[in-house]
């Protein structure tokens, strides 16, 4: 990946286009009529837009010209600063407006929402394995390399992490823990470096920078895998206190004189994460641990229910694109926050997708169990249970693992299986040791189709 084509400078324009023989232009310019965004609504960086047909009788660097001169007249300030002591600033699109107002509804609200996610009964299955997915796809967006099935054992199953990969995707879930028990409480830089020490835990070369600033001598910079291109140098190490101190501030603050909405400021919180880049490893995961944390704080309950890393892993050059436009015109945040909105907007519906995907599952469970001795007697973790061993022969299921998945005691857990072992004999109940597994028969569907014939 390469660094964006900077924007040719709005003042040097400006000075160009003061000259007498250019009066004309000038005037004609200050005269057009031009949105922050395209006619397409797309808020566009100068390196796309200097290839596109500009509005007629414009040149390319003139369209930039009026385009740019209609942010600025919208920009909003934000109290951080780049290396140069320049501020970060942004917009909002009637786009962006539209999306914010969709995730208010959606996001905070219960308009439309799913009954799983606010059945008492069945809420916590869903928030387990959103977490369970936010950790294992955040972790791999930074390198960890273990299978999804092999990681949501692994976390199921509570076993111990068995290699360097396992350990960042178990940190990650200790973590977005770690979000839930703090995310009514003020962040402070203790916090920060709390998370990051458990996101870290020994997987760092020197195990004991987990939980601590980097240092001048480490020499930070974000490079390009492939080409090794510089793609970002952080602010000096020096000034990590001052600014996650102002990033605290930040996150805190309650200003009715200078809102901020929500949403933006949860995101403006990952990218400052990102741009700072306060550690020597883990940046990214802390960055969007912390967007969740804000966001809950906020009371936008649905976000403990999502994976942002999911949706961003689909495309990872996009999001580093997102950064690279905001450093690259005038620390326009814009960029960086529609590309978060966006994702946001498709992690939930492919919330919504997967909810309706596991009810008509369920519901079809629930038809070959349409008999007397059945009917009504199983609840949605048994017919969990059902529905993923009537594709897995041979699947061994333990009380553990079925008291993480659902959140429920280790008793609750163990009466679910024996239930469909000892009285429905629909799973095999087997002993290794001293300790029961629960085996899928390879002809569960037998069964089924012999009891409700």
């Amino acid at each position: 990946m390469k660094i964006p084509v900077s924007p040719p400078s709005i003042d040097t324009l400006l000075t160009r286009f003061k000259l007498a023989e250019n009066y004309e232009l000038l005037t004609k310019l200050l005269n057009t009529e031009c949105g922050a965004t395209d006619n397409q609504g797309r808020y566009l960086h100068w390196d796309k837009l200097r290839y596109l047909e500009p509005p007629e009788g414009l040149s390319p660097e003139e369209y930039w010209f009026v385009t740019k001169r209609s942010r600025q007249s919208i920009y909003k300030k934000i109290p951080f600063f780049d290396k140069r002591g320049q501020n970060f600033q942004y917009c909002v699109t009637d786009t962006m407006l539209k999306d914010l107002h969709w995730l208010d509804q959606h996001c905070a609200g219960t308009i439309n929402m799913d009954k799983p996610i606010i059945n008492t009964q069945t809420r916590d299955t869903y928030l387990i394995s959103s977490l369970i997915e936010e950790s294992i796809n955040s972790s791999q967006l930074e390198g960890a390399s273990t299978t999804r099935d092999v990681a949501k054992a692994m976390l199921r199953q509570g076993r111990k992490p068995k290699d360097h990969s396992e350990l960042m995707i178990f940190n990650n879930y200790q973590a977005m823990q770690f979000i839930r028990e703090y995310k009514n409480e003020k962040l402070t830089p203790a916090i920060i470096l709390e998370l990051h020490k458990i996101l870290t835990d020994n997987t760092l070369d020197d195990v004991s920078r987990a939980g601590s600033y980097r240092m001048a001598s480490d020499d930070i910079h974000i490079v390009d895998g492939a080409e090794y291109h510089v793609l970002h140098t952080p602010p000096d190490a020096s000034e990590l206190p001052t600014r996650m101190a102002k990033i605290c501030q930040f996150a805190n603050e309650q200003n009715e004189q200078n809102f901020i909405h929500p949403v933006i400021k949860a995101i403006v919180l990952h990218f400052m994460i990102g741009y700072d880049h306060p550690f020597v490893d883990g940046n990214g995961r802390t960055a969007r641990a912390l967007f969740y944390w804000s966001m809950a704080q906020q009371n936008y309950w649905l976000i403990e229910f999502i994976s942002i890393s999911k949706i961003i892993k689909q495309a990872p050059v996009q999001y580093a694109k997102a950064y690279l436009h905001t450093e690259t015109d005038d620390n326009d945040l814009t960029y960086f926050l529609i590309h978060q909105l966006e994702v946001i907007r498709k992690s939930i519906q492919a919330l919504q997708d997967y909810l309706r995907k596991k009810a008509v599952e369920l519901e079809d469970v629930e038809k070959r169990l349409d008999n007397p001795s059945l009917q009504g007697s199983l609840n949605h973790r048994q017919l969990a249970i059902i529905k993923h061993a009537l594709k897995h022969a041979g699947f061994e299921y333990s009380i553990q693992e079925h008291s993480t998945a659902h959140n429920i005691s280790y008793q609750t857990a163990r009466t679910d299986l024996l239930t469909l072992s000892d009285k429905f004999n629909l799973l095999r109940k087997r002993k290794y040791g001293n300790k029961f597994v629960f085996v899928s028969p390879p002809d569960l569907n037998e069964k089924l189709t012999v009891r409700c014939g």
